[in-house]
């Protein structure tokens, strides 16, 4: 079990370098999210950021 600082860290890594971005490092991101409580506002944030950066991808891949 990572702790949320863990989490976070990994999760700010997966995104750091956008040209590489592809379905596993989603896949990966989702996993991270998965180490967090269910109601953690850590969570919730990250889950928004998710589906931003998705959002961001599609466009560009368009």
């Amino acid at each position: 079990m990572l702790t949320e600082a863990e989490v976070q860290r990994s999760f700010r890594k997966l995104f750091a370098n956008v040209a590489v971005v592809g379905p596993e490092v989603f896949e990966r991101a989702e996993l991270l999210l998965d180490e967090l409580r269910p109601e953690s506002p850590l969570r919730h944030r990250l889950e928004m950021e998710l589906e931003e950066l998705r959002e961001i991808h599609a466009t560009k891949a368009s």
